[in-house]
């Protein structure tokens, strides 16, 4: 089994991570879809081996702006989602997912969480962390073997 914190979206508030310390502190993963990506330096210090940070559209320290991971059988396309016009709806995010053969597809910048599936691809955003959203949440993802349980956590 693996764990995964999946953030987005801090725009330079951290506090809210501060929250979720312990969770942090206890999960496989973290993963911080972007804008403002240096919003994890922190957690990169503490957590450098199991910390992955990817660029959004106000990132511009030309880090990563995709990634993809294997976890107990499933793979897992991340990445911001502006680059893939998620505003106007997910197509092509599935459709670079699918690309890359992975069947879990995760994404910010529209700051709504979401989790739903789309031609056999789950879609997860983990919404916004700040007050740039209306519900302020991340997701905590669990992957068992073939079966992913992802859980949009309000804050």
């Amino acid at each position: 089994m693996k764990t995964f914190v999946i953030i987005s979206d801090t725009h330079r508030n951290t506090k809210p991570l501060d929250k979720i310390a312990t969770v942090l502190a206890e999960c496989d993963y973290i993963i911080h879809l972007g804008d403002m990506a240096g919003d994890a330096r922190e957690l990169m210090r503490a957590y450098p081996e199991k910390t992955y940070v990817l660029a959004g559209n106000n990132d511009f320290f030309g880090g990563e702006s995709k990634l993809v991971l294997d976890a107990e059988g499933r793979r897992i396309f991340a990445c911001h989602g502006h680059r893939y016009g998620v505003k106007s709806g997910t197509e092509r995010l599935v459709a670079a997912a699918k690309e890359r053969l992975c069947d879990i597809a995760l994404y910010g910048h529209t700051h709504e969480a979401e989790v739903r599936e789309e031609n056999g691809v789950l879609l997860i955003n983990p919404g916004c962390m700040t007050a740039y959203a209306p519900h302020k949440s991340y997701c905590y993802l669990v992957v068992n073997g073939k079966k992913a349980v992802p859980t949009i956590v309000n804050l």
